[in-house]
């Protein structure tokens, strides 16, 4: 159980190796870091979009709120004015037709 235990391999190598090793382990975090940061970076500029469009829709719905309203309000103006052109209309042709009517009688009286 207690056998001894034989390094075929020169200590130094080892060494050389475990470190080159390590080197490559931390180069590799490091690159994962810097793809962390952008993603962190990236997801930081997404909700400000969100956030941004989020505003957005609600400004629509307000201008759409708002133009509900005024159409609306048109529909009731065009209820109300529709009847005053015609009745203008009317006024003027029966002014006409009654001109006409006696403009004959206009020009033969003496």
């Amino acid at each position: 159980m207690n056998d001894p235990v034989t390094v075929r391999d020169d200590l130094v190598e080892v060494l050389k190796e475990l470190k080159q090793d390590i080197k490559e382990v931390n180069t590799k975090l490091d690159k994962q870091s810097e793809k962390l940061t952008t993603i962190e970076v990236d997801l930081a500029e997404i909700k400000t979009e969100v956030k941004n469009l989020k505003e957005d829709v609600r400004d629509l719905k307000t201008v759409q709120n708002t133009v509900v309203k005024e159409v609306s309000d048109l529909k009731g103006f065009r209820s109300l004015i529709l009847p005053l052109i015609v009745g203008g209309i009317s006024a003027v042709i029966g002014g006409i037709v009654t001109a006409l009517f006696r403009l004959p009688y206009l020009l033969l009286k003496p």
